[in-house]
């Protein structure tokens, strides 16, 4: 770097001196702030000089001597000054890759020019000047820190300058290693890192060369050239026009044919052209490692003169180099341009085309300058071309190619964008195998650099749904650059999209919570209408999609809200969402919906849909968990059954249904009890006869969960002729299997009372519930259930105290039907049959009649009626419901093994009344041979209380007969001596009692 240092003597006064020298130095501290390099170290050589200034003022203030001495020190210090002046000067107008290339030049001017300052400084006499002691001391500090004052580059610029050094050294030429070069260029001087910004700087830099040349700089100006040489490889030192142009001016100047090598080409020891030629002290030439192995060897003569050798010394023969590489890129450029033809014409075997693309590939490997020549040949359509070949060897070959010229190069991306359907072509590959897709996703990724091309790979069909399948393959590498890929294609809404519907939700997840206000809305419309997997639902809450659409529900406009509610339902409508949606909040902001937004229809019939999702899931809960409740407060419950009367068809059908899934869900105790205190059951025996049958089918359905267990003056007070007339009727015509269910169950379960009892029968209920006990046997959960709903009305119609019922009951041949009931009927349903069966043997002792005596002749009378076994009269099904003629003991007994505790009490109760009173004898006979009594001593160590007393009572008086104490006693001996342990007061005394009979205890025995 030429910098021109102004010196001249001056006779001029010291105080003029002191001026121009302070003036100069106050230039260089505002010119160092507009330095276009080297600022920290131009600052630095600033600070120093602002520290003189005070000084230099002092001294003109005092009117200093024209002493020579002083005067010799000020011009001194002015020549330094003026210099140090037009080097800061310089730096603010030259190029500023030329100041970097200048960097280590530049420090050394400065740290030269900094320590001339502090020589000129210490001629000052400051012995003989009337200054301070501070001052003196002063100017001793800063010339002492001027003195050692250091400039160095700084890393990254010597970093750049040994990556230079050797590029020129090696001659390395290849255009990724400019490319890089030239980013770290333009990071080390400010430069943008885009294309026509460096192309800029580049010129410029240039025009610097020029400049030299001027100058007559001429070491300069060949430093320069060598540097612009590797430099120019680089994308942005010039247009792919300029450099296809360069190309092929040079191409076309090499005719068509390879020429052999010169004989100076080879090496005498390995006899193949050299690579890296290096001469020896003999003047010889040779390969330098095939020297080097003959060195190693032990040898220290010549190959060629056998003359000896000075082994340390082996000189690099660079014009020889260069001219074997000019050889070498001359044939491979006519290689090059000779294939292309074979290519093109399809009628090459695949077997030569095969030939070819691997002569391709293994030049592509060796230098970039070779990727770039096959590129500006116009290879790539080509290429593409072949990926339609089902050779699969071929594509796998033209897909390593393709990403060897793809990669770093804007102008082959160029080109492959004006391919026409190359992504497509590409994309295909995707979908075939492994080291196919592998080599296809790779070059994607590198072809997705280029924006013109990214925008087209989103849209080539099944391209995102194949890299979303790829990302969660086995392939790890291919795995890796799916994900990578699909990080840059999420750039567009389209393309995220596209992903969410190949179930990668990332993205989505993503701008739901961090886009704009448009994009969150269209992330959301997204959600809301995409039919999506359960496990897709499970797997976006997971992922964090909550917090942003509950952030949308709670501040976003209304449409906003309507979309973020949908998205919500969508996701709701899986049980475990639903629990961690309510666990997470979400009820609060819907209820608030709600109840607020009167004005939004469709918004309320959203949220009240997705609450009805939310209470279907508290249904499913796992036990082992801590129950999660839908509404907390006893408020929330009310004012939300309160909008059943307050607003349309759909939200009325779902805040039923809410109620309903709340009904048998663990906090239905407490919902059953809010909803009857706030006269939800008024309410819903009006809608028993509401227009609307889903409303009026979801009505009663919720009505039967409110009945069951509910409170019986409350519910009595509602009954009337007219609304039993209407249950009978849904019953009867409903196409709602469940609903004709739900209205069975509320007459199953409303109070046995005799005037709801007549209003059935008077409305014609007998038949129309008798109807259902007919239709055989069911496996389908809802048939199963109207048959239990079924047996449990018509328990209501076999009280004894009214014969009556029991005998309209008896006439619809109802006793064999639930005789039938107990052998494969469900525990509900058992029990059920029982009790009607025991009510109906209650009544059988009365109804059971003497036979008519015989008259005349008895040899020629009528055989006479066999009397029944149990109550010694004439019996039968139909008129004194007798169990005997029914066949019911046994089943009865059966019905005893059941492990629902009520089902086998009832069938006890059923079975005992055929020991009662006077009975006892007959019907142990019965009992016994039904094997009855045996279950019975099974019972003593049930963990039912009422099972254990109702068969202790029964074995005390069976066992008051000695042939069934004789047969049983021994088999109920245990249990009756551990209840004689274990049992409350009454069944110890009465198991005491037993054993007594047992002669196990003395009748006089008080202990129990």
């Amino acid at each position: 770097m030429a910098i021109d240092i102004v010196s001249s003597a001056s006779a001029v006064p010291a105080s003029e001196l002191l001026s121009q020298t302070i003036e100069g130095i106050l230039e260089i501290i505002v010119s160092a702030n507009n330095v276009l390099f080297k600022k920290e170290s131009f600052s630095q050589l600033a600070a120093y000089l602002d520290r003189i200034v005070p000084v230099l003022k002092e001294l003109r203030r005092k009117g200093a001597s024209n002493s020579e001495s002083l005067n010799n020190a000020i011009e001194a210090l002015n020549r330094e000054i003026k210099a140090a002046k037009q080097l800061t000067l310089e730096c603010t107008k030259r190029n500023k890759v030329y100041l970097l290339m200048n960097c280590r030049a530049i420090d050394k001017h400065l740290e030269d020019a900094t320590r001339e300052i502090s020589q000129a400084l210490s001629l000052f006499p400051l012995t003989s000047l009337d200054l301070s002691s501070s001052i003196i001391e002063e100017i001793g500090e800063v010339q002492d820190s001027m003195q050692r004052a250091q400039f160095r580059a700084a890393v990254a610029e010597e970093q750049i300058m040994d990556k230079i050094e050797s590029g020129i050294q090696e001659r390395n030429f290849d255009r990724s290693y400019a490319n890089n070069l030239l980013v770290l260029i333009a990071e080390a001087v400010g430069i943008p890192n885009e294309r026509s910004a460096l192309k800029k700087e580049f010129e410029d830099f240039k025009s610097e060369i020029e400049n030299a040349r001027l100058r007559k700089d001429m070491a300069e100006a060949i430093q320069m050239d060598q540097i612009i040489s590797l430099l120019e490889r680089a994308d942005a030192a010039s247009s792919p026009k300029e450099r296809e142009i360069k190309y092929f001016t040079k191409r076309n100047s090499l005719g068509s044919q390879p020429l052999e090598p010169l004989q100076s080409f080879y090496c005498p020891i390995t006899r193949d052209v050299m690579m890296d030629p290096v001469e020896t002290s003999s003047g010889q030439t040779f390969e330098r490692n095939a020297i080097e192995k003959w060195f190693a060897e032990g040898n220290n003569l010549c190959p060629l003169t056998m003359t000896p050798l000075d082994t340390s010394v082996l000189r690099p023969n660079k014009k020889l180099r260069q001219s074997i590489e000019e050889w070498r890129d001359r044939n491979t450029m006519i290689t090059i341009a000779s294939m292309k033809a074979k290519l093109m014409s399809g009628e090459e075997e695949e077997e030569e085309v095969l030939n070819c693309l691997e002569q391709l590939m293994e030049l592509c490997e060796q230098r970039d300058v070779h990727r770039e020549w096959v590129v500006l040949e116009n290879y790539i359509p080509i290429l593409i071309q072949l990926l339609a070949s089902r050779n699969r060897d071929l594509r796998h070959q033209v897909l390593a190619i393709l990403h060897y010229l793809l990669k770093d190069s804007d102008d082959a991306k160029e080109r492959v964008a004006k391919v026409d359907n190359a992504i497509d072509s590409i994309v295909r590959s995707l979908g075939r195998r492994v080291e196919e897709r592998r080599l296809a996703v790779a070059l994607l990724l590198e072809l997705s650099k280029c924006d013109l091309l990214r925008d087209c790979i989103g849209k080539v069909q099944g391209c995102i749904l194949l890299l979303v399948t790829m990302s969660s393959g086995d392939d790890n590498q291919s795995a890796r650059d799916a994900e990578e890929l699909l990080e840059i294609l999420s750039f567009s809404d389209h393309n995220i999209i596209q992903m969410a519907r190949a179930n990668y939700f990332k993205h989505l997840l993503q701008r739901l919570s961090e886009g704009s206000e448009d994009i969150k809305m269209t992330m959301a419309t997204t959600l809301s209408e995409m039919e999506l997997t359960d496990h897709n639902k499970v797997v976006l809450l997971e992922g964090g999609v909550l917090t942003p659409l509950l952030h949308l529900v709670s501040h976003g406009a209304i449409e906003m809200k309507n979309v973020a509610v949908r998205a919500l339902r969508n996701l709701s409508s899986v049980p475990r969402n639903g629990l961690q949606m309510i666990r997470e909040g979400v009820v609060g902001p819907l209820l608030d919906l709600l109840l607020r937004h009167s004005s939004s229809s469709s918004l309320r019939g959203q949220v009240a849909a997705t609450i009805m999702h939310l209470a279907l899931s508290t249904v499913s809960q796992d036990c082992s968990e801590t129950p999660v409740t839908l509404l907390e407060t006893e408020e929330d419950i009310f004012r939300l059954f309160s909008l059943i009367t307050l607003t349309g068809p759909d939200i009325q059908q779902n805040i039923l249904q809410i109620f309903l899934a709340l009904c048998q869900s663990p906090s239905a105790v407490d919902i059953k009890t809010k909803l009857t205190q706030c006269s939800a059951i008024q309410i819903l025996v009006q809608f028993c006869e509401h227009n609307d049958k889903k409303i009026r089918s979801n009505a009663v359905k919720l009505l039967c969960c409110l009945v069951k267990d509910g409170d019986e003056a409350t519910i009595l007070e509602l009954v009337d002729q007219k609304w039993l007339e209407t249950l009978l009727r849904i019953i009867q015509t409903s196409d709602d299997e469940e609903e004709a269910t739900s209205a069975l169950g509320i007459i199953s379960d409303l109070p046995e009372n005799p005037q709801i009892t007549e209003w059935l029968l008077g409305a014609g209920g007998i038949p129309i519930i008798v109807s259902f006990l007919h239709r055989g046997r069911h496996n389908d959960s809802h048939k199963v259930q109207l048959l239990e709903n079924a047996v449990g009305a018509i328990c209501r119609f076999t009280d004894p105290i009214n014969l009556e019922w029991q005998k309209r009951v008896a006439e619809a041949d109802i006793i064999p039907v639930l005789v039938d009931l107990l052998d494969y009927g469900t525990a509900l349903t058992k029990k059920y049959a029982a009790i009607s069966l025991c009510r109906f043997s209650k009544s059988s002792p009365r109804l059971s009649h003497s036979g008519p005596k015989r008259k005349g002749f008895w040899c020629l009378s009528a055989p006479p009626e066999t009397s029944c076994p149990v109550h010694g009269g004439i019996c039968s099904i139909e008129s004194s419901f007798c169990l005997v003629e029914a066949d019911a003991v046994r089943p009865l007994v059966r019905a005893l093994e059941e492990s629902d505790p009520q089902a086998c009490e009832a069938s006890l109760d059923a079975l005992l009344t055929l020991i009662e009173g006077e009975r006892l004898q007959s019907g142990s006979k019965v009992l016994a041979e039904a094997n009855a009594i045996q279950p019975m001593i099974k019972f003593l160590g049930s963990p039912s209380l009422m099972l254990q007393e109702k068969s202790l009572s029964a074995l005390e008086r069976i066992f008051r007969q000695p042939e069934y104490k004789q047969k049983y006693g021994p088999s109920a001996q245990m249990p009756l001596v551990d209840l004689t342990q274990r049992g409350n007061s009454s069944m110890k005394s009465l198991s005491a009692r037993i054993l007594a009979h047992l002669n196990v205890l003395h009748d006089q025995s008080s202990y129990f």
